[in-house]
């Protein structure tokens, strides 16, 4: 796990999936804007919150914007982690007019969507009132987990493997290939990868197993309270816990008050709504 909440977003995580992503968007040219703004029409763009929200991917809107216009000035007023209220000023934008229209989907699409994962962990994150810590998992976008990793610590929260070669997890099928929990973390332990080894347990007999093994986290997955309550009290301190499965905000109180180290919740990712931000554009004279 990588706890690093104010870890910077480097911009070659970004670049070519924008490129991309204008091009798609582009394609032959942007005919609606060529035929009505004029080519040396300079503007003035705001990008306004219009709802409650957590700004991140601030850098990755200016680079949208840089792309066609490389002189563009984009000035930041909510920097990323930051909640905004409805009619607040995020950031203004400077430049070529047409570029700015062209390219203001695009820069919106990836703002939004960040955004909205940042606000809803955001959510999490202040439901578990600093007693339980809240981990992303891999159920991002594809080729987006980099930008969607980001906004979860921009949200406030930390994350977990960014990918299969950065921390061990013995996950059920990996248990039922193997032959069992003991068989598993014996196989791993001869691989001797000197990580911590983190194993999923779906019954107090698996975290028993598991704690005889030696596993340095059990992650009890889909448990009832009652049961995590009893997980928590065997292991007493003996290896780090995480809870995982249905997870919600109402939840999250009596999670904390498990006594568990961890909670993961896939939802920051694949089911967070996009933030409601606009972009609005006149004249610069």
């Amino acid at each position: 796990m990588r706890s690093a909440p104010s870890a910077a977003l480097e911009a070659a995580t970004f670049r070519d999936a924008l490129h991309r992503a204008l091009e798609e968007d582009l394609g032959g040219g942007d005919i609606t804007t060529e035929a009505t703004v004029a080519p040396e029409l300079r503007a003035r763009g705001i990008i306004l919150a219009k709802s409650d929200c957590v700004i991140a991917g601030l850098d990755v809107a200016a680079e949208a914007f840089r792309q066609l216009d490389p002189g563009v000035t984009f000035t930041v007023h909510k920097p990323d982690g930051s909640r905004c209220a409805p009619g607040e000023t995020v950031a203004d934008v400077r430049g070529y007019a047409g570029a700015m229209l062209t390219a203001e989907r695009t820069a919106l699409n990836f703002l939004q969507r960040l955004s909205g994962i940042a606000t809803l962990t955001r959510r999490f994150v202040d439901a578990a009132g600093g007693r339980i810590t809240v981990l992303d998992t891999r159920k991002t976008t594809p080729g987006l987990r980099a930008l969607e990793k980001y906004a979860v610590r921009a949200g406030g929260g930390t994350n977990h493997r960014f990918g299969l070669e950065d921390g061990i997890l013995i996950k059920d099928n990996h248990i039922r290939l193997a032959g069992g929990v003991e068989a598993a973390m014996a196989r791993m332990k001869a691989a001797d990868l000197r990580l911590p080894i983190e194993i999923e347990a779906q019954s107090l007999d698996q975290v028993d197993a598991a704690l005889a093994a030696g596993a340095s986290i059990i992650l009890l997955d889909n448990l009832s309270l009652e049961e995590t309550c009893e997980a928590v009290r065997r292991i007493a301190g003996r290896a780090k816990v995480e809870i995982s499965g249905g997870v919600t905000f109402e939840r999250m109180p009596e999670l904390a008050a498990t006594g568990a180290d961890y909670v993961s919740i896939g939802a920051l990712t694949h089911s967070a709504p996009a933030a409601d931000l606009s972009f609005e554009l006149e004249p610069d004279v």
